[in-house]
């Protein structure tokens, strides 16, 4: 069982994830953003809240299944979708159909710390075996890559701005834990913001 449990992250460098959103989000201001539930909507808020943001407060394993959609309906805007491995995880099957459908302007940045941040930091599968970019790949998904360092945002940004392919990035974080910041819980809000910044009347 010991071995089992081994922990298989890959040893090296974590970078600190609420730098690496802002980073990112500094690069791409015309993006459509979707975020997973918990952190990665928390970091994108705390970096740049915009109408072109849209947070899941729930909906865990959704994230790219929507981002997905949004691709398909909105082939000229790059549409970005930011999660964790864990909300991945739980909506892996997302990725077979991104695979089969390639949207050329749909990048999915998983932040990765191999653990289940938003229910007590149990270890998830992503630290006990499972490889992202490798499901990734096997999904039909060719440019899936891990990064580790805060300078690589800049490498992530230009994928995004250049719409040539689906993007799958893992990236390598810590397991800290910064102050939450919290978008609005008004779903309502959220969606009829969300439906100005494309043009379509709120309902």
């Amino acid at each position: 069982m010991g071995e089992i449990m081994k922990e298989t992250l890959p040893a090296g460098p974590r970078v600190e994830r609420r730098a690496f959103v802002s980073q990112l989000m500094q690069q791409i201001p015309d993006a459509l953003v979707i975020t997973g539930l918990g952190s990665p909507s928390y970091d994108v808020f705390a970096a740049a809240d915009r109408a072109g943001n849209f947070y899941l407060w729930g909906a865990m394993g959704g994230s790219t299944a929507m981002g997905l959609g949004l691709a398909l309906a909105q082939p000229d805007r790059s549409v970005v979708v930011v999660t964790g491995d864990g909300e991945q995880l739980m909506g892996v099957g997302s990725l077979a159909t991104i695979g089969a459908r390639l949207p050329a302007n749909l990048t999915i940045v998983i932040l990765d710390n191999g653990h289940y941040g938003e229910t007590g930091m149990q270890r998830s599968h992503a630290s006990l075996g499972t490889d992202l970019v490798a499901v990734a790949k096997g999904f039909g998904i060719k440019n899936a890559f891990t990064v580790d360092s805060l300078q690589e945002a800049e490498k992530v940004a230009t994928q995004i701005q250049a719409r040539d392919g689906v993007t799958l990035v893992r990236v390598l974080i810590d397991t800290g834990e910064p102050p939450r910041a919290l978008p609005s819980r008004d779903g309502v809000y959220i969606k009829n913001r969300f439906r100005s910044e494309l043009g379509l009347m709120p309902f």
